[in-house]
């Protein structure tokens, strides 16, 4: 049996040619314009990124986000917040991959399962800097032009129900007249 034959039809369709999954932990050594005493919050902000396919077994997101830390500093008696912002590049494999697409011509989508997000905030030991751990995490879905075999059905007969006007029902005016306009309650 070859695909060539009167059973078979080739379907030219997009389908999802690759996916890939990537779970990242960065740290991050902040400089505050103070010696901190404390910390009193860290947050992750303004998350921007962007993804292309590199190889044919890989894409890259690029991306940035603000990285927010609160603490106090000159013994615990005054507050200000240090904003840095963090570039990163990460490099997601394809865990499957269908290598029967047509072109080289892909779109590609990500999707962030976790955004930026602080795990750990604390003083460095030097006690000048700020060490923040970051964890985020992605999944990416390549998406190209693919051929799909459909076997047709031979004995296939057509039915009543197949034939042109089998679904165009018109209406009587005896129906027209059982219709009520006003089956709406207005409320007073």
């Amino acid at each position: 049996m070859t695909f060539l034959d009167k059973e078979y039809r080739e379907i030219i369709t997009k389908a999802v040619c690759g996916k890939g999954r990537k779970f990242s932990k960065e740290s991050h050594s902040i400089s505050p314009s103070h010696r901190p005493s404390s910390i009193l919050g860290c947050w992750v902000i303004n998350h921007l990124y962007n993804a292309k396919k590199k190889s044919e077994d890989t894409v890259e997101i690029n991306g940035s986000y603000d990285i927010n830390i609160w603490y106090s500093y000159n013994d615990n008696t005054k507050t200000e917040v240090v904003t840095e912002r963090v570039t990163y590049t990460d490099i997601i494999p394809l865990s499957v991959k269908d290598d029967n697409s047509i072109n080289d011509e892909y779109d590609v989508i990500a999707k962030v399962i976790q955004q930026p997000n602080c795990l750990e905030c604390n003083i460095a030991s030097s006690g000048s800097k700020v060490s923040v751990e970051i964890e985020r995490e992605f999944i990416v879905q390549i998406i190209g032009d693919t051929k799909v075999f459909v076997r047709v059905n031979p004995n296939w007969e057509k039915d009543e129900d197949d034939d042109e006007g089998a679904w165009d029902y018109e209406v009587t005016d005896e129906e027209v007249k059982g219709v009520k306009p006003d089956f709406i309650h207005k409320k007073d």
